[in-house]
């Protein structure tokens, strides 16, 4: 018997004053039960700093042919695909040749850069591509907010962003590698 993805619900305040917005969303995750807390809370950390009304949460983790998130024009063209984690640099070209904007957010350390070296030359052909590199220290302590039912406040400020709940704050500092 096939193991069914687990429900979490989370309700998001975003204030992000780089870019001028501030919107409350309430968000439904499926977490595979291959997905860790780890992961499930950095797409929602790349959702909450590309935070939009047409963005939405895709199928990346089972589905190559989708992002974990991605933003679609109201006639279906991909205008941003955003995926987390390590990716094979063949899904990052294909999902750069197919979106106008592609972001990767890597995360997990000496492994992270690792795959950045091993792969760089190749992202470096792709223009609409952004990698990041999030501490793994700081995505650890994210996997701590993560709870079935979350009331999380976002903030982002002068490049510094904070996800907070009724009882912890984490800081995350994003690293541009590309």
């Amino acid at each position: 018997m096939a193991l069914k993805s687990t429900v979490f619900k989370a309700t998001l305040q975003i204030a992000d004053m780089e870019r001028h917005y501030y919107q409350d969303h309430v968000l439904t995750l499926a977490r595979h039960p291959s997905e860790t807390d780890e992961r499930m809370m950095v797409r929602l950390l790349a959702f909450a700093l590309h935070a939009h009304e047409l963005l939405a949460f895709g199928q990346g983790m089972t589905d190559d042919e989708e992002a974990d998130i991605w933003r679609k024009d109201l006639t279906g063209s991909i205008e941003q695909w955003i995926d987390v984690g390590l990716p094979d640099e063949k899904l990052v070209r294909k999902a750069s040749n197919r979106a106008d904007e592609m972001v990767v957010y890597a995360y997990g350390g000496r492994t992270a850069e690792m795959w950045f070296e091993q792969n760089s030359s190749a992202f470096a052909r792709l223009k609409n591509l952004s990698v990041y590199n999030l501490p793994q220290e700081q995505t650890r302590d994210l996997a701590v907010l993560a709870q079935r039912t979350m009331q999380l406040q976002c903030t982002i400020q002068d490049g510094q962003l904070w996800m907070s709940d009724a009882e912890r704050s984490v800081e995350i500092v994003r690293e541009k590698w590309k």
